[in-house]
């Protein structure tokens, strides 16, 4: 809706500029000011008009106002300083939001662009762990936000068959009297030879020259054998960190293999394409000295096998040639990768990626290695999470039967880890507190219980006449402080999601999911709605808070709970 106001505040700017006769002004910005008193919105285009025309930015905002004539929903314009001010109708901007507001509210029109969005993608050598699951909450919600945007996504997990970490697994399998325990998660048991194998290898070092046998053998003559063996090891832990994945809400659409870019000769025709800018000693690599790198892009081991680099390589051409725009979502130690990927993909003529990098999340305890078998992982972290939810809601809702109660709790918990990660800007760092996170006052709770009044106050309601009225009709005069900052809250979702998908930033979404359930709890408790002369109106504001809410959630991959 803020869109909307923008183009008709634009255009009334833009006819006032023509009759006043001033030139190019470029693109004319606007922002919401800090008070009501100074109107709703407000642009400062006089200054982009200063230097211009050798005026003073208040003296042009002045002339603007005197020339300008405001269109519908706005009712008054005024100069304050250099900035020129937006006041709105309330009852006709109300009306509009109201009937803005339907149950697919946030989805913008079909941008005809397709985005391969790639996230999580996390070695098949364990369960995931709390290291991974900033990259795959951030992807999934994302990709929930560009397809909101109207874009055509399709999200994929690389998955990395054909690292070092497989082979010591393999090794592990054909060496060390190890039975994987079928009645285990598959993810975990794989998880646990792979810390007896890095036992074995601190024991005994010859053991690395043999795990670059199976590698270079699997690689370059690939037996039947050896390829089942490790095809069967990554399909193992991928059935186990898909059910992770669900768990939480995120289903990728894609899973590609890296072995695929061997067995398909991309590598080979990538080393010809590159071989004019490649150099030799023991091993092939790419100089990047000229591009400002010190560091070479090295392609082949001293062996002549390849590297996750050089596969990485014949990935992201792949994702070039399918999509419109790539993005990645990578760990802030994947910069010098990126940069290096990134002038190889230029001198190969593929897209270079959009690339959200994030810092990590921690335990208040420290930090994790999957190596040395130390980690929380996101199934531990998600049972914590239900638990600490189920205790809450007993001393919350006692009256609650079991199964209600946990469904309520499971909702909750996921909620909460989430909502945690997804509220903050990805480069900042990030410790895990679970106070926070589960706070039914300040944490992702406190949303889906606004969301859960919202459908209580409807349901109380003795009428649903409120879903079928004509909306010009209702009586939305003398409108209240709360309704009127309720409204115009609402109104802002589809601005929010579009500057989201542009910036390709999640937690512009959560915040102002948390600022909507703000909004709406201050109404709920302050503003009578059954009962009250504009029983209808208000009972369809709530109705529209509801969806609203509801909507701003499911970008997070949140459930809306009914009832909490």
């Amino acid at each position: 809706m803020y869109r909307i106001l923008e183009k008709n505040a634009s255009n009334s700017v833009e006819k006032a500029l023509e009759s006043l006769g001033w030139g190019e002004k470029g693109k004319i910005t606007f922002e919401q000011p800090p008070s009501p008193d100074m109107g709703d919105l407000a642009t400062s285009v006089a200054f982009q008009l200063a230097a211009q025309l050798k005026k003073s930015p208040v003296d042009i905002a002045q002339k603007i106002e005197k020339t300008l004539n405001v269109e519908s929903p706005f009712n008054k314009v005024k100069s304050m300083g250099p900035y020129i001010n937006f006041f709105l109708d309330y009852e006709t901007f109300s009306k509009m939001v109201l009937k803005s507001v339907h149950e697919n509210y946030g989805s913008l029109e079909d941008k005809k662009r397709k985005v391969i969005l790639e996230h999580t993608s996390a070695n098949p050598n364990g369960p995931l762990h709390i290291g991974h699951i900033r990259n795959a909450i951030i992807g999934d919600s994302l990709a929930r936000i560009l397809k909101s945007a109207g874009f055509q996504v399709e999200t994929q997990y690389y998955v990395n068959d054909m690292g070092r970490q497989i082979a010591m697994i393999v090794w592990g399998l054909q060496n060390l009297n190890y039975h994987l325990d079928s009645n285990e998660k598959p993810d975990v048991e794989i998880g646990k030879l792979y810390f007896k194998v890095n036992q074995a290898l601190n024991e005994n070092s010859d053991i690395k020259n043999q795990v670059s046998a199976i590698l270079k053998t699997y690689e370059e003559e690939n037996p039947e054998e050896l390829e089942s063996m490790f095809k069967s090891v990554v399909k193992m832990c991928l059935e186990g960190v898909e059910e992770t994945s669900q768990r939480l809400h995120i289903i990728h659409d894609r899973f590609v293999w890296e072995s695929q870019f061997i067995r398909d000769g991309s590598i080979e025709r990538i080393l010809e394409t590159l071989k004019d800018h490649t150099n030799q000693n023991d091993v092939l690599y790419l100089d990047l000295t000229d591009y400002g790198i010190e560091k070479e892009l090295i392609l082949t081991r001293s062996d002549g096998t390849s590297l996750y680099t050089t596969r990485d390589l014949a990935y992201h051409l792949q994702k070039s040639e399918q999509s419109d725009c790539v993005v990645d979502v990578l760990g802030s130690d994947h910069k010098l990768a990126i940069d290096q990927l990134k002038i190889a993909l230029d001198l190969l003529g593929g897209k270079k990626p959009e690339v959200i990098f994030y810092e990590f999340i921690t335990l208040p305890e420290g930090s994790m290695s999957t190596r040395k078998g130390v980690f929380i992982s996101v199934d531990q972290l998600m049972d914590e999470a239900f638990s600490r939810a189920q205790s809450e809601l007993k001393d919350r809702r006692p009256e609650l039967d079991e199964s209600l109660s946990k469904e309520i709790a499971e909702m909750i918990g996921i909620g909460a880890i989430r909502y945690f990660i997804a509220r903050l800007s990805p480069e900042k760092h990030l410790v895990f507190k679970w106070d926070e996170a589960l706070s039914f006052e300040r944490g992702c709770a406190s949303i889906q219980y606004a969301h859960a009044r919202a459908c209580k106050l409807l349901e109380k309601a003795e009428t649903s006449d409120f879903l079928s009225v004509q909306i010009d009709t209702l009586d939305v005069s003398n409108m209240e402080t709360l309704e009127i900052e309720l409204v115009k809250t609402i109104a802002k979702f589809s601005s929010i999601v579009e500057v989201s998908a542009r910036d390709l930033r999640v937690h512009p979404i959560a915040q102002y999911a948390m600022e909507m359930a703000g909004a709406f709890n201050k109404f709920y408790k302050s503003v009578p709605v059954i009962g009250s002369e504009k029983e209808l109106f208000r009972l369809l504001l709530v109705e529209k808070s509801r969806i609203t809410i509801k909507n701003c959630l499911n970008l997070l991959g949140i459930d809306a709970p009914v009832s909490m």
